[in-house]
């Protein structure tokens, strides 16, 4: 099991590393036609999105690969499920039924990792 969370830990922050980068450096007007909810959000949240979803790429490896506050893995994990939560609610509002089944494999995969680096796989 413990290598299955490693590999879902890697996919997963690549997937976030690159789509944080994304969001965090281009234009607005360049991710709206891939990503149509930025219309529905300023520059500044948009970047600031970006920017967690990079963050939280990063601790989905560096902690517990390091050893250094290792408690910090599955902290990220929950704070990509919570931003999952809050992209199906406006891919709802939007609606938008395509983007919330990603939301939702995304927030299994994020809460997974979260509750096995907490309890039984923690470290």
């Amino acid at each position: 099991m413990n290598v299955f969370l490693w590999i879902l830990q890697a996919v997963l922050a690549a997937l976030f590393a690159v789509l944080g980068t994304m969001k965090s450096t281009r234009p607005k007007e360049r991710l709206e036609p891939a990503l149509p909810w930025t219309a529905d959000f300023s520059r500044g949240t948009v970047r600031f999105i970006g920017l967690t979803e990079l963050l939280a790429a990063l601790g989905l490896i560096l902690p517990a690969a390091t050893g250094i506050a290792p408690v910090l893995t599955p902290v990220a994990a929950t704070g990509l499920a919570l931003i999952m939560v809050l992209a199906a609610l406006t891919h709802l509002r939007r609606k938008e039924p395509a983007a919330i089944v990603v939301n939702a494999v995304l927030f299994a995969a994020t809460a997974t990792i979260a509750w096995s680096r907490y309890g039984p796989y923690a470290g």
